[in-house]
């Protein structure tokens, strides 16, 4: 009888344990994520218009490299860059072959660089590296994954986030977010955060 009491209060501890977090919790705003700017990365795909030349206009991809070729302009490195910095360099280089010459450019399917793209890694249904969007919350994150395996320990998540140039580690409560419908678990999250989902221990 002893041992079986002796048991499930050490049961009762390591649950305790287990659902305690590991870390501060996340803030419900993200610091930074309002100022966010859309720059280019491989793999996006890039409307480019040149005014008054639509035999220079175009659709073209950014390659793994981060750089870019299009008509006149070969190698173009757009990787980091903002759509309007880029459409300037072009300009730039136009300027040889074309007088005064005025380019816009759009994103028409992106997935950003890699420093701003989010990562899911642990007990998600599909673990996986996907694009930020403007606002994106855990709650958006969630739905983007299919949720949580049922080994998660949803409560002991935690997002790995750089702040001020430092790795800092904020503890998310998924569980209460998915499970039980508790709002106040949404969090706004960063570019380039990556949220761990731990497994249960039993």
């Amino acid at each position: 009888m002893f041992r079986l009491l002796l048991a499930l209060c050490l049961a009762a501890v390591l649950s305790a344990c287990a659902n305690k977090p590991l870390y501060p919790p996340a803030p419900a705003k993200a610091d930074g994520a309002s100022d966010w700017t859309y720059l280019l990365g491989p793999g996006d795909s890039v409307n480019v218009f040149v005014w008054g030349n639509p035999e220079i206009s175009g659709s073209f991809i950014i390659r793994p490299d981060g750089k870019m070729t299009m008509n006149l302009v070969e190698d173009m490195p757009a990787t980091g860059k903002t759509p309007t910095q880029l459409a300037r360099e072009i300009e730039k280089v136009l300027s040889k072959y074309v007088q005064d010459p005025i380019v816009t450019v759009m994103v028409a399917g992106g997935v950003g660089p890699y420093s701003q793209q989010i990562r899911v890694l642990g007990q998600a249904t599909k673990p996986q590296t996907l694009s930020y969007r403007e606002h994106m919350s855990l709650l958006d994150l969630m739905i983007a994954v299919g949720g949580i395996t049922d080994f998660a320990a949803g409560n002991r998540a935690s997002i790995l986030r750089v702040v001020d140039g430092k790795p800092q580690q904020f503890s998310v409560r998924i569980d209460d977010l998915i499970k039980d419908a508790d709002v106040s678990a949404n969090v706004e999250m960063r570019p380039g955060d990556v949220l761990i989902i731990p497994e249960r221990w039993f």
